[in-house]
C-alpha cells in the first residue's frame, strides 16, 4: 500500500509542478522537468540521506512514466480550466499530505527514531516544492508565512502519536494524511499564517 501511496503522492506533486510551469509560461519541456523535479525533488533528498540505493525513481520507470502522464495531461486539460490556481493549491496540498506520511514510514522502515523519521517525512513532503517554486521563479512556500511545512509536522507527529499508542500503522497513515491535508486547505481558506517576529514589521 506505501508503494502506490508513494506513486499517488507523485502523480498530484506532478500536478503541482505542471501547473506551477503553466503560469510561469514555460514551455512543454520546462513543464516536464518541473513537474519531474517536484514530484520527486523530496524523495531523493531522503533517499540520499537515508543511503537507500538504487533511488526509488532509478529503479522503477513507473514513477517516471506517472509523471510523464500526470504532467501531459495537465497540460491538456489544466490550461482549459479557469480554476487551475485553486487547483495547483489543492493538489500541492494533497500532495504534501501524502509524501509527508510516506517519507515518515519509509524513514521508519530504515530504522531510524521517531524526530529524524519527521524529518525526513517533512522533508519528503516540502523538499519538491521548494526546488519547484525556485526554478519557476517564487519565493519557496517553506520560506513565506504561510502553514506549510508545519502542516506537515503537524501530522507527522500525530500519526506518530496514534502509533504510540497503538492505533494501527495503516488507520494511523490514513488520519496523518487528512491532518496534514485538512490544516494546508483550512490555512488557504481561511488565510491562516504564522505570526511573524516584530523585527520585521
Amino acid at each position: 500500500m506505501l508503494y502506490w501511496f508513494d506513486l499517488l503522492g507523485v502523480a498530484v506533486f506532478a500536478v503541482s509542478g505542471a501547473l506551477a510551469a503553466m503560469q510561469a509560461g514555460l514551455d512543454l519541456f520546462g513543464l516536464l522537468v518541473l513537474a519531474a523535479v517536484t514530484a520527486i525533488g523530496g524523495g531523493t533528498l531522503r533517499d540520499l540521506l537515508l543511503n537507500r540505493h538504487p533511488i526509488a525513481w532509478m529503479r522503477d520507470g513507473r514513477y517516471l512514466l506517472v509523471i510523464a502522464v500526470a504532467a501531459l495531461a495537465t497540460a491538456t486539460y489544466g490550461q482549459l480550466s479557469p480554476g487551475a490556481m485553486k487547483g495547483l493549491r489543492v493538489a500541492d496540498a494533497l500532495g504534501l499530505a501524502l509524501f509527508a506520511l510516506t517519507g515518515t514510514e519509509l524513514a521508519e522502515d530504515c530504522g531510524i527514531r521517531r524526530i529524524q523519521a519527521l524529518l525526513m517525512g517533512t522533508l519528503t513532503a516540502v523538499g519538491g516544492g521548494v526546488i519547484r517554486d525556485v526554478l519557476s521563479g517564487q519565493v519557496p512556500l517553506l520560506l513565506r508565512r504561510d502553514i506549510y511545512a508545519t502542516a506537515a509536522i503537524a501530522g507527522i507527529a500525530l500519526y506518530q502519536l496514534l502509533r504510540a499508542a497503538g492505533l494501527k500503522r495503516d488507520i494511523a497513515f490514513v488520519i496523518g494524511i487528512v491532518c496534514v491535508a485538512g490544516i494546508r486547505l483550512a490555512a488557504i481558506r481561511y488565510d491562516w499564517q504564522l505570526p511573524s517576529p516584530e523585527l520585521y514589521r
